[in-house]
């Protein structure tokens, strides 16, 4: 029987058509004014997440989720009379449509604090506003659109408010003019850097993601993980590690991760002896660090990029030392775990059986590999995501007549991709969009950026920790409220500042001050992802485990240590990021290795026997010692940590050679 489609469906098919033929347009043919590419793509967004999250959208589901079958046409009709509202929105996003056409030269044109501002520029700015408030509300919740409320507020309240929370008033005239000019008239508030980067680059690379893991190349790259480590002990959770790793390079989303590789090596861990809690911790632990993976990592790295003004590849590049380290560290901590499981004999390792082979479908990586040239190349994002997207039509088209084709996706397929894509790209849209008004506020309408600024960088060089410290915490409460894009971006508003000039007057300069601040940044954004108490990984990882999610939390952060670690590493020593000699960037690797593999011992406590209070405190002072900058407190560190690793193979074979 064919499908039926109401209004709300059928418009939802037409304008994802639209999106992507707009989007097409602009990397084939030829890109717009910002000023009209960056709105028309918002707009698509909008229109898209309104279609697909009508108002009584989350009291269905909670309800269908509460009842079950037993659920009644009149209570899921209950609230219907609601959806007849956003009439209201569509009407409203025509006329910003209309708006738009009519006026982009205007705003191209427009010189700020000079240019006139006339009562439809104000209309038009307090419908966007509104409109992407409850955006954010239905796609992201509550959390973030109370918390850019409150910025709004705060730009009106900042005159009259203590401290560094001051701003000089002005007349309400004068300010309602420099607000609506600093929100919607310039490329500094909505439509700024980030809502940019979604239009030039984020939806390519979204889409690519979807079609890529659709078409094959996701579970190709799970059954490596799993193949590599179906021998030896700890192989399921080795397996989680490395799948986690591999996926995360293309999905850039811990959540996603832990939904899609959790499933199959959550159940396994727990079938050789992992604890319900352990297993999901691992699982989310591999899987956040998908986020901070080359070549696509977290959504921030693109905004990022695009911040610096630097390539992408750059930053790729630089994240590439600190992510092996973090993933090294993981697959050291399973590793020991399992050994110390093997040695009280705690349960057998579930064998790990991938049903199809793996070399047959190495193609199905050519998409990833062209993607990645791309972007080394040189080309711009959005060609390189472009020509990633072609490459995974084209290995659908070989996968037609190769291995039976049991990775060929029909046309229905290939639609379902199109429909993922575009969705996930405009829900994308939405919080970027939205933190060009906190942007905007923090920079634009007040002055709390330069007060906070002046108050940290106050400190001095030599208080540089104290002021990481409060970067780190935070972003990492960021993080906790936000999605992590969301966090990234209030992060750089507030801490770069402080940050950057701190290390400017250590001596670092400049362009690598501001990228070892902003990494600092994108990293503490993505570790609160596994950060009690709100820790959206571990608690996903948990609801598959069967296991309590505090718990889960708990020791997802123990895990994920070295994760927290690292950041203050690549600050005190830029070469992590490659800033530096050749000699310089191998010793830092080097020292970094060491740390890491001290870190992750002493978190497991075991190396070659159960390792007692003194080793385990002896290899985090080591560990902390190779993080400080200084030539002889990473001498200390080695000699430390290798001192404490030997004490603990001497009692290990003094207490075989007893039980012999």
């Amino acid at each position: 029987m064919a499908k039926k489609f109401n209004v709300r469906q059928i418009a939802a098919i037409l304008i994802t058509v639209a999106f992507f033929v707009f989007q097409v347009y602009l990397s084939l043919v030829r890109q717009l004014p910002t000023m009209l590419q960056a709105p028309l793509h918002l707009l698509f967004a909008l229109t898209l997440v309104y279609l697909n999250n009508p108002p009584d959208k989350k009291y269905i589901k909670n309800l269908k989720k509460k009842k079950g079958d037993a659920v009644t046409d009149a209570e899921l009709n209950k609230f219907a009379w609601s959806r007849w509202i956003d009439l209201v929105v569509y009407a409203a996003i025509i006329f910003q449509l209309y708006y738009v056409v009519t006026r982009y030269q205007s705003l191209v044109d427009h010189v700020m604090f000079i240019s006139p501002v006339d009562a439809l520029d104000k209309i038009f700015m307090v419908v966007t506003v509104v409109l992407l408030l409850e955006a954010v509300r239905r796609t992201l919740g509550a959390v973030l659109f109370g918390f850019i409320l409150l910025f709004i507020v705060y730009a009106w309240a900042a005159p009259y408010l203590p401290g560094i929370l001051y701003t000089r008033g002005k007349p309400f005239a004068q300010m309602f003019k420099q607000f609506t000019e600093g929100m919607t008239m310039g490329a500094n508030g909505v439509f700024g850097s980030p809502l940019q980067t979604s239009a030039n680059s984020l939806f390519y690379f979204i889409v690519f993601g979807a079609f890529f893991s659709a078409l094959g190349g996701g579970q190709l790259l799970i059954d490596m993980g799993m193949k590599v480590s179906s021998k030896g002990s700890g192989g399921p959770a080795k397996a989680a590690v490395i799948s986690s790793g591999l996926m995360g390079m293309i999905s850039g989303s811990a959540v996603a991760n832990v939904a899609t590789t959790g499933v199959m090596t959550i159940p396994m861990m727990k079938k050789c002896g992992y604890q319900p809690e352990e297993a999901g911790a691992i699982e989310a632990v591999a899987s956040t660090g998908g986020q901070v993976m080359p070549p696509i990592m977290g959504v921030g790295a693109f905004i990022m990029a695009e911040m610096l003004a630097i390539p992408y590849g750059r930053v790729a590049a630089g994240a590439i030392i600190p992510a092996v380290a973090y993933y090294f560290a993981v697959f050291v901590l399973v590793d020991r775990l399992a050994a110390r499981r093997a040695s009280r004999a705690g349960g057998q390792d579930a064998s790990i059986k991938v049903e199809r082979k793996i070399l047959p479908r190495l193609y199905l990586l050519l998409p990833a590999v062209v993607l990645v040239y791309f972007i080394i190349a040189g080309y711009s994002l959005m060609r390189a995501g472009t020509v990633g997207i072609i490459s995974c039509l084209v290995c659908n088209i070989i996968s037609k007549f190769v291995n039976g084709g049991n990775d060929f996706v029909g046309l229905k397929g290939l639609w379902n991709c199109c429909v993922d894509g575009a969705k996930q790209a405009a829900e994308i849209a939405i919080p970027t969009a939205a933190c060009g008004i906190i942007i905007n506020v923090v920079t634009g309408q007040t002055s709390l950026a330069t007060n906070l600024s002046t108050v940290i960088s106050g400190m001095g060089t030599e208080l540089l920790f104290v002021a990481l410290l409060i970067g780190m915490v935070g972003c990492m409460l960021l993080g906790m409220a936000l999605p992590t894009v969301a966090a990234y971006l209030v992060g750089v508003i507030l801490f770069v500042p402080c940050i950057r000039p701190i290390l400017i007057e250590s001596g670092m300069d400049s362009a690598t001050a501001n990228f070892c601040a902003n990494m600092f940044v994108f990293y503490y954004g993505i570790m609160a992802q596994i950060t009690p108490p709100v820790c959206v990984a571990s608690y996903t990882a948990a609801g598959i485990a069967d296991a309590n999610a505090m718990k889960t939390g708990l020791k997802g952060f123990t895990f994920a240590m070295v994760g927290f670690l690292v950041p203050f590493v690549f600050v005190y020593n830029p070469a992590i990021l490659l800033f530096g000699s050749v000699l310089e960037i191998v010793i830092a690797a080097v020292q970094l290795a060491l740390g890491t593999f001290f870190l992750a011992s002493m978190v497991s406590g075991y190396f070659k026997c159960e390792m007692n209070i003194v080793e385990r405190v002896v290899l985090f002072a080591a560990a902390i010692c190779l993080i400080a900058p200084e030539t002889i407190s990473s001498i200390v560190g080695i000699v430390i940590g290798i001192a404490a690793l030997f004490l603990n193979i001497t009692r290990s074979k003094k207490a075989t050679a007893k039980a012999a």
